[in-house]
């Protein structure tokens, strides 16, 4: 609904202005009250706020008086502490040094004392100078007076007496040096005979071979001296084949059902007496079968040669050998050395070295396998020049052997110098090997001219009335005349025996020099 402004009457208006009129003041005392009022409040807070601030501020600095105070006090005390620190250590150092000024004064009392003394011990070393040089003037006047007496005496110049001093001197020196070197040598013998004959003696304990050796004989048997002709063959055309086809020379003499195959080469000669045996079963004799025969006994032989280097290898456990090697091994079986089967005396040596190396600490594989491959040079010196020991490390050498290997092949016999500790033990195996009964033999005529040369080189010594060779060459006794040589030049003069025995001739093991001098003194009571 509107009301039109026509409608509301003039009181009605009047009223209304009126109303404005009077509240408009009314308005403006009431906001002025409630202003006056906040006004009012907010100075309370106001003042209470500062109140607070000022009572904050003065406990603030209450408190900082209070820290400062304490930090004072704690530096002042700190300050005291180091202060009476400081005049302890001044008061300790005060008392060090007044020890240190007492100790100079006593030290500067006594270093008066003592050139007091030196002055005095001066003037009495100045005056024992003087006495001993006067002392020493009238020695030498009394040394030309005894020398030049002497000289009249003696007949002799100052040379001849400087001469016949030095010889006793020489004398002198002789004999303490023989007293200690007999000593020395008494003292290592001692140790070294009983280690060396105690590992040697395990050696041949641990492996004990045959006592004999094994004979290769180059005879062929026949059924009956027939048989001798058809070998010969029309004007010797089959004897010619033969001997040409197999490089030896074969003997047909008057020994009744005996052929003889003759040859340096071992293996040559085996093929030989084996193309003969085959000859003879098959009874055709004649220059094409023979050709055919020799050239499929040589196979079978060389198969043979490797088997038995195989088998021994296998026995002494050397493993990594080449064939070519193993032939040569196998070749030694038909080879001889003084009547012992030299691949026999291969194994013998690789056996003997692998148990004295086990017993010194060393590698018992390296020691057997050098022992075994040392001779190997035998089965080819009969071709070529220069000794085995040379011609087998040469020949091992291609096949890359060890240097430790190589060493004792070549030096075992001493032809070069030994590098390791191998080769001293493959020489002594192998001189056991050769040495012990049984093993080798010689003929009549070595075996005596080796005694003879064992004599004459002990009767070439100054001295020596009589030598005898004992024991088959193994031990020379020597008597000397024992108013030449006394108890001290005795050892010198067999050491020197031995020495050069060594040095001038050839022998399996070892030589024991005995030297007697013996002194007699007779007389007779009537």
């Amino acid at each position: 609904m509107i009301i039109g402004v026509g409608a509301i009457g003039p009181e009605v208006i009047l009223a209304v202005v009126a109303g404005f009129v009077v509240g408009i003041p009314v308005a403006i005392i009431i906001q002025r009250s409630v202003q006056r009022g906040q006004n009012k409040t907010f100075r309370e807070e106001s003042e209470r706020l500062v109140e607070t601030a000022k009572r904050q501020g003065e406990n603030i600095v209450k408190s900082a008086e209070l820290e400062a105070a304490e930090v004072v006090l704690k530096k002042k005390e700190a300050f005291a502490a180091k202060r009476s620190q400081a005049e302890a250590g001044l008061q300790k150092q005060e008392r060090e040094l007044g020890k240190r000024e007492n100790t100079l004064s006593r030290d500067l009392a006594d270093l008066g004392n003592r050139k007091k003394q030196l002055g005095d011990s001066e003037r009495e070393l100045g005056q024992k100078k003087q006495s001993c040089e006067a002392r020493a003037k009238h020695l030498a006047t009394l040394v030309v007076q005894q020398k030049n007496q002497l000289l009249k005496i003696t007949s002799m110049d100052v040379e001849s007496a400087k001469e016949l001093l030095l010889k006793r001197l020489e004398d002198e020196c002789e004999h303490e040096m023989n007293t200690i070197i007999e000593r020395s040598i008494e003292e290592t013998k001692e140790t070294v005979d009983e280690k060396s004959r105690e590992i040697i003696n395990i050696a041949i304990q641990r492996y004990a071979a045959e006592q004999t050796c094994e004979i290769t004989v180059s005879t062929v048997e026949i059924p009956s001296d027939e048989m001798k002709g058809r070998v010969i063959g029309r004007e010797g055309r089959n004897i010619r084949a033969f001997e040409q086809a197999t490089g030896v020379d074969v003997i047909v003499d008057d020994t009744p059902g005996v052929i003889i195959v003759s040859g340096f080469n071992p293996i040559r000669r085996e093929v030989a007496r084996q193309s003969m045996e085959k000859l003879i079963q098959d009874g055709r004799i004649h220059p094409s079968r023979i050709e055919e025969l020799v050239v499929q006994t040589k196979k079978d032989v060389q198969q043979k040669v490797l088997q038995i280097g195989k088998a021994a290898a296998a026995e002494v456990d050397v493993r990594g050998l080449n064939n070519k090697v193993l032939a040569m091994i196998g070749s030694l079986h038909y080879r001889t050395s003084f009547g012992q089967n030299v691949l026999r005396h291969s194994v013998e040596v690789a056996f003997l070295s692998q148990a004295m190396a086990d017993e010194v600490g060393l590698d018992g594989s390296v020691a057997k396998r050098a022992g075994f491959l040392h001779d190997i040079g035998k089965a080819m010196d009969r071709e070529m020049e220069g000794g085995h020991p040379e011609i087998g490390a040469n020949y091992l050498r291609r096949f890359k052997e060890s240097d430790i290997v190589l060493n004792a092949v070549a030096a075992h016999h001493g032809d070069i110098v030994a590098d390791n500790p191998y080769t001293p033990l493959v020489s002594a195996a192998d001189a056991i090997s050769a040495s012990r009964p049984g093993a080798r033999r010689e003929t009549l005529e070595r075996y005596i001219k080796r005694l003879e040369k064992l004599e004459d080189i002990a009767s070439s010594f100054k001295g020596v009335e009589n030598c005898y060779a004992i024991q088959a060459g193994r031990e020379v006794r020597v008597i000397v005349n024992s108013s030449n040589i006394d108890d001290d030049s005795a050892v010198k003069v067999a050491r020197d025996i031995a020495k050069k025995i060594e040095e001038e001739m050839t022998y399996p093991g070892e030589i024991k020099v005995t030297l007697l001098r013996e002194v007699r003194c007779i007389e007779y009571a009537r």
